[in-house]
C-alpha cells in the first residue's frame, strides 16, 4: 500500500511523521523449518511477557508451536485478538491489553490484518515487534506499514511506521498449515510489484529505484518460473522459494523503492472493491491481482499500449493455471450494481490514491470501464475513450453478467 500518511487527520490515529528515511528491511530474519521451536532464546533477547497479537485461531497455533520456547525460557504470554478487524476500535483495546499483561514485547502472527495491527500496536506502545506470519499471502510481516480499515472491513488509510520488525521468524512449517490459497493470492499480491513500480518508476535515475525496480523484474519472473511446481509441491524447496518470494523479497522492492515504487492501480483498486461488502470473502491478493489486470486495460484504452495488452494476455494464462481471478465474478461480485462499481471506482480515483501515480489521469468512468473488461481481446485503440459511451457500455457488461 501507500507510504502517504493519510492518519494525519484521522482522531486517535497517533500518526507517524513521514521523514526522508527508508525502512528496507527487519533487523533479523531467521527462517527454515521448525524454527519457531527455536525461537526461544530470540524473543527472550527482546522481552519475556509477550503479548500475541493474532485471529484466534493464528494465536491458538502459535502458542502450541511456542510451548518449548516457553517452558525454556520461562516466557510468560498473553494472546490478544485483532478482530474485527484493523480498525482503531480494535487497536483501542489492544492498546488496553497490552500494559494489562504488562507487555515488553508485541508477537504478531497470522496474515496481513493481523501483522500489521501487531506492527502499529508495538511503534504506539513503544515495545519491540516480532512478526511471525501463518501464510505467505502478504509481505506484511516485512514491511515498514500498517493499513487501517473500518471495522467492517473497508480500507481508510495508512499509516507508515519508522522501521521494519525486530525480528521476522518465517518457519516454513507454520506456513504450510494454511490453505493453498493463501499463497496463491500471495503471488498474486507479490508480482503486482513488477507491474506497478515498472509504470511508476521504471524511468527513475536513482540508484536504489533502479536496484527496486529491477528486483521487482527478478520476482515476476520468479514466479512465472516457479509458481505452478511450487503448488504441486507443498513444503518442498520450490515451495519454499515462491514463499520466500512472496513474503520476503516483495517486502525487500518496497523497502528500497519506498511508497513510489511500491504501490499504483492495482492496489487502488484493491482499497476500492474493500468498499463493497460482497468483495470481503476474497483476499488481498487477490483483489491486487484482478488490480493488475485493471491497470493494464488502462494502459492499453487510455494509451494505446500494445505491450500493456500483451501483458495482460500474459497475466491472464498465467492466473488460469494458478488460480488468481480474472473478472469481477471471479471475485464474487455476481451481483455488484453500476451504482456500486462507481463507489469502487470514485475511491479508487479519490486525491490521495495511489492510482495517480499512473503517468496519466484516470476518472471513476475510465475505470469502471477497465474493471468490466479485464478479458477483452487484444485490439488497437486509440489514445483517448469516449467517456459518453463508456457509462453506457459498463451498464450494458453489468446487465449481461447479472443476469
Amino acid at each position: 500500500m501507500s507510504h502517504q500518511n493519510f492518519a494525519s487527520s484521522t482522531p486517535n490515529s497517533n500518526p507517524v511523521a513521514v521523514l526522508p528515511m527508508l525502512s528496507v528491511a527487519p533487523a533479523q530474519v531467521i527462517r527454515s523449518k521448525g524454527c519457531l521451536e527455536q525461537s526461544g532464546a530470540v524473543i527472550a533477547r527482546l522481552g519475556h511477557r509477550p503479548l500475541i497479537v493474532g485471529g484466534d485461531c493464528s494465536n491458538t497455533l502459535l502458542t502450541e508451536r511456542l510451548k518449548p520456547a516457553i517452558a525454556q525460557y520461562q516466557l510468560a504470554i498473553a494472546t490478544a485478538s485483532y478482530s474485527p478487524d484493523c480498525s482503531e476500535a480494535s487497536l483501542t483495546r489492544l492498546q488496553e491489553a497490552a500494559p494489562t499483561h504488562q507487555a515488553d514485547l508485541i508477537i504478531g502472527t497470522g496474515g496481513g490484518k493481523s501483522l500489521d495491527a501487531a506492527k502499529l500496536l508495538a511503534h504506539r506502545c513503544g515495545l519491540p515487534i516480532i512478526t511471525i506470519p501463518s501464510s505467505a499471502a502478504t509481505c506484511a510481516a516485512w514491511t515498514a506499514l500498517s493499513n487501517i480499515y473500518s471495522d467492517g472491513g473497508a480500507f481508510l488509510y495508512d499509516v507508515p511506521l519508522p522501521k521494519c520488525p525486530d525480528v521476522l521468524i518465517l518457519d516454513y512449517d507454520l506456513i504450510q498449515t494454511a490453505p493453498q490459497r493463501t499463497l496463491v493470492a500471495g503471488i498474486g499480491d507479490a508480482i503486482a510489484k513488477w507491474y506497478e513500480a515498472s509504470v511508476s518508476s521504471g524511468h527513475s535515475e536513482q540508484t536504489l529505484m533502479i536496484a527496486a525496480v529491477q528486483q521487482a523484474r527478478v520476482l515476476r519472473d520468479l514466479l512465472f518460473q516457479k509458481s505452478a511446481q511450487a503448488l504441486a509441491t507443498p513444503g518442498g524447496q520450490v515451495w519454499q522459494e515462491v514463499v520466500d518470494a512472496t513474503v520476503l523479497l516483495a517486502g525487500v522492492i518496497g523497502g528500497l523503492g519506498g511508497a513510489q515504487c511500491r504501490t499504483v492501480a492495482a492496489h487502488a483498486v484493491h482499497n476500492g472493491l474493500t468498499h463493497l461488502l460482497a468483495a470481503h470473502d476474497t483476499l488481498h491478493g487477490e483483489k491486487v491481482a484482478y488490480g493488475i489486470l485493471v491497470q493494464l486495460r488502462l494502459e492499453e484504452m487510455l494509451q494505446g499500449n500494445q505491450l500493456a495488452a500483451s501483458a495482460r494476455q500474459q497475466l491472464l494464462k498465467f492466473y488460469s493455471e494458478i488460480g488468481l481471478p480474472q473478472t469481477l465474478k471471479d471475485l464474487g461480485l455476481f451481483n455488484v450494481t453500476l451504482g456500486e462499481l462507481y463507489h469502487a471506482a470514485e475511491i479508487a480515483c479519490a486525491p490521495n490514491s495511489d492510482i495517480h501515480r499512473l503517468p496519466f489521469t484516470v476518472l471513476p468512468e475510465q475505470l469502471m470501464a477497465a474493471m468490466v473488461s479485464t478479458m477483452a481481446p487484444v485490439e488497437s485503440r486509440r489514445n483517448g475513450i469516449d467517456l459518453g459511451g463508456v457509462v453506457k457500455e459498463t451498464s450494458e457488461v453489468l446487465d449481461t453478467a447479472t443476469s
